[in-house]
Formats: structure tokens, sequence, C-alpha cells
């Protein structure tokens, strides 16, 4: 069976350092066989969550934007991919908007996003992992797996702050690739 690998690519750069790293691991589960669907955020019309909580009767947000063209993707991938630079301490907003908006699977007690295999790329402009607040990216992501009864399979940082730097360190794109790889293989 494909597995089908789904890739959310939280930068407003669409060819900034995290989506180079994203694609480097589309590459990666493509050749393993899998399907591979990229999706750049940035352009989407995604609105926050509203907290009416009809999703906890309807199963479905009520919200009528791009997000709806995610929700059946979320549900079919085996594998996905959170790919996103770090801003103020953090992930990207444009990530942050459409895991928000995965409070409307809480009908099914999140049943669509659950027991899923993920992966994480990060990018900072500060030093390392803990200067740049990449680390806090990293809990967070860590403590919504655990709740999703679902695994990180491996995540890829690395401190590349201008444009252009991610070309620059093959070990990272090398990271990238496998990590496509595995989630392609393992799903």
């Amino acid at each position: 069976m494909t597995k089908k690998v789904l890739i959310l690519k939280g930068s407003p750069r669409e060819k900034g350092n995290s989506a180079f790293l994203a694609d480097r691991a589309a590459t990666g589960a493509k050749e393993a066989g899998a399907s591979v669907e990229s999706i750049y955020l940035h352009a989407l019309n995604i609105h926050p969550c509203d907290a009416c909580d009809q999703c906890r009767d309807t199963n479905m947000c009520v919200i009528q934007d791009d997000m709806n063209s995610i929700y059946p993707k979320l549900t079919a991938a085996d594998a996905i991919i959170l790919a996103t630079p770090v801003y103020w301490f953090t992930y990207s907003a444009q990530l942050k908007l459409c895991i928000d908006r995965w409070y409307g699977f809480q009908g099914n007690n999140w049943r669509e996003v659950t027991h899923k295999k993920f992966g994480i790329i990060l990018t900072y402009g500060d030093s390392d992992l803990h200067n740049s607040g990449g680390i806090n990216a990293i809990h967070t992501f860590e403590t919504m797996c655990r709740f999703l009864k679902s695994e990180i399979t491996g995540i890829v940082h690395g401190s590349l702050g201008d444009i252009g730097d991610a070309q620059k360190h093959p070990d990272l794109q090398e990271q990238a690739y496998n990590l496509g790889k595995k989630l392609g293989t393992e799903g």
C-alpha cells in the first residue's frame, strides 16, 4: 500500500529555508514510494478558530475557508511533516493557524489525526535551538503528538537565517531527505 505523506509548509517565504528542506523531505518520501502533497499555508485563507464548539456535535468546523480542503488531506495522511521557521521563539503563525483548526476534529476525539507519524523541520536565525526558541516549538510538537497518540519520527533543525542558507548545508539537506524517506517507508 502506498504511504501518503502530507507536508505543511509554515513559512511566509515560499522558497525559504524551511520550505527548501521540506522539498528535500518530499523527494526522499517520493523516492521511498510514497504519495506526497505539499501545502504552502501562507497562500491560503485560513481563519483562526472562533471557539464556537459546534464541531463537538457536528465533527466539522463551521468556518468556511481554505482549511476545508486540508481536513480530508490530514485524515488521509499516514505521515505529516510540519516545516516552519522559528518566529518569536516558536513556530510560525501560518502553521499555528492551521494546527489550531485541528480542533474541529474534537467531535470524533481527534481520531482523524491520531496515530500518525510526524516529521518536524525547523529553521531559525539565532545561533542554536535554545537561543532561537526552537526548543519551545519542539516542546509544543511533542505535547501535541502525545495528546494525539502519535509519534515524532524525526526532527531536522538548523541555524539558517539568510535566504538560501539551506542550500549551503548538505548535512541538513541529507537529514531532511532521510526524514522524508523514513516517513515514506514507515508512514
